[in-house]
């Protein structure tokens, strides 16, 4: 049995025949104002998913131009947004100096780690502001306990939103619990208390 690899470069040269080579770093870069620009979602370019399920053709010149007529503006305007988001990408990387650079390692590793890894503790705040009502923090033996925190006096602890769907777990927490969901910009949270 012979075993071999394909790379994804590779890939794109076998199908495509060519590939293009980018300096150094700006892939990154354009795939950033891309990524800011929206360009390529499907309601700018179409949903390619769909549209290579309809393509009847052969060769990647028979997709282009296939794709070219069912979307005949979309690639110059992506182009459009990207080269705008990179010029707004330059600016803001003029305003960079190495202060700034300081303030946002500060901000990564210390402020973004210690609230990352006690947003426990916001949470029980956040519901005991809710219900207007006193807030205690746990102590590492109440952690133990799979306490995180007091709302009232009474105990609380918190809890991903998968926990619930795992009602096979053998363990036994004595305290009311916050269910949490964690989106990209917020923590959606519920409780039945």
């Amino acid at each position: 049995m012979t075993k071999t690899t394909i790379k994804n470069s590779e890939i794109k040269e076998l199908i495509a025949g060519e590939t293009l080579n980018f300096p150094k770093y700006t892939t990154q870069i354009l795939n950033l104002a891309n990524q800011n620009s929206q360009a390529t979602r499907p309601r700018n370019v179409g949903q390619m998913s769909e549209l290579i399920k309809q393509f009847e053709g052969k060769t990647i010149d028979d997709w282009e131009k296939w794709y070219r007529t069912q979307h005949p503006d979309a690639l110059d305007e992506a182009v459009q947004k990207v080269f705008e988001m990179i010029l707004k990408l330059k600016s803001a990387i003029d305003k960079i100096d190495e202060e700034m650079v300081e303030n946002w390692v500060e901000d990564l590793v210390i402020t973004k780690t210690y609230t990352g890894l006690h947003f426990q503790e916001a949470i029980v705040k956040k519901v005991a502001k809710v219900k207007e009502v006193g807030f205690e923090p746990s102590t590492p033996q109440d952690e133990a306990k799979g306490i995180d925190g007091f709302i009232d006096k009474n105990p609380v602890s918190v809890k991903p939103i998968s926990y619930k769907s795992k009602k096979g777990l053998n363990e036994e927490i004595n305290a009311d619990i916050v269910y949490y969901d964690k989106k990209r910009s917020y923590i959606k949270i519920e409780y039945d208390f």
